[in-house]
């Protein structure tokens, strides 16, 4: 796999890396071909699994190699560190402040952001786009580190990160489409609707590898805000949702690990 992407540039590693990351969120909302309705336990379990996934990949695949880049050239790590990760969850907060959107399983009044008349289809969508954006962003500083040629990104990291976060698309995809299904929707509406939530995923991806090629004193603070990012989507979204049920708290908890785990073991072993 490392030598076909290795034919590309970083812009486009970082590109094909997303695709397949959108595609797997594509797949998790085909299950509404299959079936109305998914085990809750089974759905609280699989959130649970991609929050472990995405805390893993926060460190391993992110804070750990920006706080080695903000070494090699020279800067103050734990300042690198503690500004860029701050500063990606501050950037969500505004995001999630401002952009309307409804969570899964929760009523129309519960809608967060700016006051707007979209459907409920568009806001569900919406809410799980908040997901793909640090996702597809951490992906494309990933590849775009590897593309700047400093020590501590290797493209095997780059290529677990982004199996990593494909992997738990795959719950995030079904999230969208099947309450949509349940609701009465057309089976392929509530597919493509579940679908569209992954596209920024490349938006972000390339935006990302492109970022951080062009200016690489920012790198470590990229890699510390793709982070910072993804940590406020798991504690703001991903575990309080996977633990609406009390009774499912100990299901979830033990999802939570085994994701941590896989991912650990992928950037390990790739990386």
């Amino acid at each position: 796999m490392s030598d076909f992407i290795l034919q590309f540039s970083p812009v486009t590693q970082a590109l094909i890396a997303t695709l397949f990351t959108w595609a797997v969120t594509g797949a998790g909302a085909s299950l509404v071909f299959f079936t109305r309705t998914i085990n809750q336990k089974f759905m609280d379990a699989t959130l649970g699994f991609a929050a472990g996934v995405m805390i893993a990949a926060s460190f391993w695949s992110l804070l750990s190699p920006g706080i080695e880049m903000a070494e090699t050239l020279g800067q103050i790590p734990w300042l690198s560190a503690v500004i860029g990760f701050m500063g990606g969850g501050i950037f969500m907060r505004l995001i999630d402040n401002f952009l309307p959107h409804l969570h899964p399983g929760l009523a129309m009044d519960k809608k967060e952001g700016v006051k707007t008349s979209w459907q409920r289809s568009t806001l569900l969508v919406l809410a799980i786009t908040l997901h793909n954006i640090p996702e597809g962003l951490a992906v494309g500083v990933a590849f775009g580190a590897v593309g700047a040629g400093l020590p501590s990104a290797t493209l095997g990291g780059a290529i677990a990160l982004a199996i990593g976060i494909g992997i738990q698309n795959f719950p995030e995809g079904t999230a969208v489409a099947m309450p949509l299904r349940r609701e009465g929707m057309s089976k392929g509406k509530s597919f493509f609707m579940g679908q569209a939530s992954g596209i920024v995923e490349p938006i972000a991806g390339v935006i990302g590898a492109i970022f951080v090629m062009k200016m690489q004193n920012i790198l470590p603070y990229a890699l510390c805000f793709a982070a910072g990012a993804m940590i406020f989507v798991v504690v703001e979204e991903l575990i309080p949702e996977s633990q609406k049920k009390h009774e499912n708290i100990d299901t979830v908890t033990m999802a939570t690990m085994v994701g941590f785990s896989i991912m650990m073991i992928l950037d390990v072993a790739l990386g």
